[in-house]
């Protein structure tokens, strides 16, 4: 009988079993999929010839990441890479805000969009330098983060104190008209905020666009050399070499709960798997509330909150084989890892209203990203591996375009969406199409069916909305990774601090079944009886 069983191999089930093995545990880690990695994984299904990464590709979050970095996975063979820019946002008069990881390069960028705008540029980046690290340890440790917090407290207080936490609660079209007198720095701002499902109005939105500025400006976006499987890849070899082994295409379809408590799971194969100590989710919270605990085991409010839990908006990708580099009209896109497409900070603006009234956008903001510009292994020399995703709405009421989409997302509709999101590349590159040798499309329903974490093709967990974050994460009064049933703990980006590749609900909720420490002994008889059955007739394996 294994101490805990981990339901899940994406990057946050994979970094608890790492820290469950680290403190001695054993652990069995079940994936509904044939191999490990939920969203960070790569392949060459687009071209033999092109790596292509099939979900997340860039993780500035993942560099960042004091828990990720505590594993030392560069000794298990992971290498990462940069493209010589890091983002850009290209204008269609040809102008181009680009971020650099040297500061000074980024600021005399944006001093051609306004005056003064580099030197604003720099002071954003001076209250990341004394603010930076203790943000991090804030959103990356349980909570709520006693420590860090206090810390930041301090800082906060040297740095401006109320005054900057105004700054960082106010939408970031606010935060980029106070602080930028040009269109640059309130593009990178804003661009990087709808990273997540944040309108430019909304508030939080310039605290998010500007955590996420500051870590490209400080870790850069990088990539896995040799793709994003190269990430996943290292996190299983160090669980092998602590004894563990990811079970693939095993899909857990109960928890299984004894005297109040999780003594283990079941498989859709029937197997029943009993966990000595404790059973963590890498799953969203619906899906474990919902359909692997069950009522019974539940207080009744957790349906009803449940019932308001919201989903991040859809996602729609299209990955590409080019036969040569991206035709930017604006010279600067051309060098960057990430490109934001999109006219203008208005633009946005308007993407976000058509998707908030449930309308697929007519011009689909996309966040593009150029591959082997940013790592050289991805595909032949001279050419790019390219991707670009775009949101659209859970539930679709209409289209905002020609097309008449109805997000039924057939074979045509996924056609007619895939060449709406190349046209809005092709105004800012024209020629793109014309260097396609090849091009895969993943709409929601295709998502979801490669990653069943990717409910509805949401990529984050759960909105990122302040309703929906801290201790409202994922509902009201919880924050933390501990459930209503003893030994269960969620470890999966519907948990604090959510979305993104860092590790964080996988590292809080491997701590937290560490510190409950042993099981009850009064359990001891319900658990050795579970594990009995499960050796019996029923394929149990321990």
């Amino acid at each position: 009988m294994a101490d805990a069983v981990v339901i899940g191999a994406g990057p946050n089930g994979l970094v608890a079993a790492n820290l469950l093995a680290d403190a001695g545990w054993s652990v069995t880690v079940l994936e509904a999929q044939p191999e490990p990695g939920g969203a960070v994984r790569s392949d060459r299904g687009v071209h033999p010839d092109y790596i292509s990464d099939v979900f997340s590709a860039f993780y500035p979050l993942a560099a960042a990441s004091p828990v990720l970095r505590g594993l030392e996975l560069h000794r298990d063979g992971l290498r990462w890479s940069h493209a010589p820019h890091v983002l850009a946002h290209p204008l269609p008069d040809g102008r181009c805000a680009v971020l650099d990881r040297n500061r000074a390069v980024t600021a005399d960028g944006l001093e051609g969009f306004g005056a003064g705008d580099g030197e604003a540029w720099v002071h954003l980046c001076h209250l990341w330098d004394r603010l930076g690290q203790d943000i991090l340890h804030a959103l990356f440790t349980p909570f709520p983060p006693v420590r860090a917090t206090a810390r930041l407290a301090v800082r906060l207080r040297g740095a401006g104190g109320l005054r900057l936490a105004r700054s960082l609660v106010l939408p970031v079209r606010r935060l980029g008209e106070e602080e930028f007198r040009g269109e640059g720095g309130r593009l990178l701002l804003a661009g990087n905020a709808l990273h997540a499902d944040l309108a430019p109005e909304a508030a939080g939105s310039g605290g998010y666009g500007w955590l996420l500025t500051m870590l490209g400006q400080s870790v850069g976006y990088p990539v896995p050399v040799g793709g994003a499987g190269a990430l996943t890849a290292a996190l299983v070899r160090r669980l092998a070499r602590r004894g563990v082994t990811v079970r693939g295409g095993e899909p857990v379809t109960e928890v299984v709960v004894r005297g109040g408590r999780a003594v283990g799971v079941r498989t859709a194969g029937g197997d029943r798997i009993p966990a000595e100590r404790a059973v963590l989710a890498d799953v969203p919270a619906p899906v474990l509330y919902r359909e692997l605990v069950g009522a019974g085991h539940l207080p009744a409010r957790i349906f009803d909150d449940l019932r308001r839990f919201q989903w991040d908006f859809a996602t729609f990708k299209v990955d590409w084989a080019l036969n040569g580099p991206v035709p930017w009209s604006a010279p600067g896109a051309a060098r960057a890892g990430t490109v934001h497409v999109a006219d203008g900070v208005d633009d946005l603006t308007r993407f976000a209203a058509q998707l908030a009234m449930g309308l697929v956008p007519d011009r689909p903001f996309a966040l593009f990203g150029q591959m082997t510009t940013a790592d050289a292994a991805r595909s032949p020399a001279g050419t790019e591996s390219a991707w670009a995703y775009t949101h659209v709405p859970q539930t679709v009421k209409g289209d905002a375009g020609p097309d008449g989409l109805t997000g039924d997302w057939d074979a045509g509709e996924q056609e007619r969406m895939a060449d709406r999101l190349e046209a809005q590349v092709e105004r800012f590159a024209p020629g793109f199409r014309d260097r396609i040798r090849a091009r895969r499309i993943l709409a929601p329903p295709t998502l979801q069916a490669a990653n069943n974490n990717l409910r509805g093709g949401a990529i984050n967990g759960g909105t990122a909305g302040m309703h929906q974050q801290l201790f409202f994460r994922p509902l009201p009064g919880t924050g933390r990774p501990e459930t209503p049933v003893p030994g269960l703990y969620l470890a999966s980006a519907s948990a604090h601090p959510g979305g993104g590749v860092h590790g964080a609900p996988g590292a809080n909720a491997a701590h937290a079944a560490l510190h409950t420490g042993t099981r009850p002994r009064l359990l001891a008889t319900a658990q050795d009886a579970l594990s009995r059955r499960g050796r019996g007739g029923e394929k149990g394996r321990t």
